[in-house]
């Protein structure tokens, strides 16, 4: 979308940015872009606003490592208003909320899950058995993956649907793990994946 069809005009040079959840569709937060905030948005893809307050631009996540990644940006009908689609990376409000309206947004999704991780990552808890795997290091996640993927191998060749499910399971959290280790994200293996679909014939 070309930032020539925003009306910046309205509110000297502000649009408010209402961000929604591309996977559970709820409301995030509302915040204010001016142009350079929208096209650093586009160009980075995680959501960066512009504080009124700061009188400058900042990046939600910037400082905590919550950021929202962008998915799309849709412009309302009188120019004026953007709705950012977009996929929190942990909690989106300051106090800790999942938004700034204390609604809770849990729907489970494989990028629900990565954002809890990364959490964890960024704010460990005592106990907690993903920071375990995070304190042991880069090659111990990396072998828990290798592992996880040879059990799930073994249970392929046989027919205990039970048991073959969890070891999928158990292998895709760790393969999470590893990738929020790496400080990767699910959206862009997504990416690589849409790039390969589309050269496909």
């Amino acid at each position: 979308m070309s930032n020539l069809s925003i009306d910046f005009s309205k509110l000297n040079g502000l649009v408010p940015a209402v961000v929604q959840d591309a996977v559970t569709r709820r409301v995030l937060m509302v915040g204010f872009m001016n142009e350079e905030a929208y096209n650093k948005t586009l160009r980075e893809n995680k959501v960066t606003f512009y504080s009124r307050t700061k009188d400058r631009l900042w990046t939600k996540g910037e400082t905590s490592g919550h950021y929202l990644e962008l998915v799309e940006m849709l412009i309302d009908c009188d120019q004026d208003t953007l709705l950012v689609k977009a996929k929190p990376i942990g909690p989106t409000c300051h106090t800790g909320a999942d938004t700034c309206f204390n609604e809770t947004n849990q729907e489970f999704s494989l990028h629900a899950l990565q954002a809890l991780i990364t959490d964890r990552k960024n704010n460990p808890q005592e106990g907690s058995y993903t920071n375990k795997l995070f304190s042991a290091g880069i090659n111990k996640v990396a072998q828990k993956v290798g592992e996880e993927a040879v059990e799930l191998v073994i249970e392929a060749k046989d027919n205990n649907e039970s048991l073959f499910l969890n070891e999928a399971a158990d292998l895709m959290y760790h393969y999470l793990v590893l990738l929020s280790a790496k400080g990767y994200s699910l959206s862009q293996v997504e990416d690589i994946l849409k790039q390969r679909h589309g050269k496909q014939k």
